[in-house]
């Protein structure tokens, strides 16, 4: 597979990842019974490993890691965040968890885009 139709892939995992995060943070703070279902606890995880082996062979093709270029370290750091603000949101319910991760989420969304840790 070539450079662009990973980086689509990761594009598309990424937007698969985000809603959803925002249904399971809207069902949370609902508390739905329908966050209990398999399906529901399982895809994530798929998505988000699809997700993250994309990042890693994109990163690889490109030659450019977290902890040399900038850029990277702050979409590991925005990741991080979005993934302890995330739990919050889905364990607990907490809605303004789900807005936080959200936030992080465009975050990193704009530093892929700028390819800079000040994006803003």
């Amino acid at each position: 597979m070539s450079y662009l139709h990973i980086k689509h892939a990761h594009i598309t995992f990424a937007i698969i990842s985000i809603s959803f995060f925002l249904i399971r943070a809207w069902w949370a703070s609902k508390q739905s019974s329908l966050l209990q279902n398999r399906w529901v606890k399982t895809l994530p995880h798929i998505n988000d490993t699809l997700l993250l082996g994309c990042a890693i062979y994109l990163a690889a093709t490109i030659q450019q890691y977290p902890f040399v270029h900038h850029w990277l370290t702050a979409k590991v750091i925005g990741l991080l965040a979005y993934i302890g603000f995330g739990t919050v949101a889905i364990k607990r319910g907490k809605l303004w968890a789900a807005v936080a991760a959200a936030l992080c989420f465009a975050y990193i969304f704009t530093v892929a885009r700028s390819h800079s840790a000040w994006p803003f």
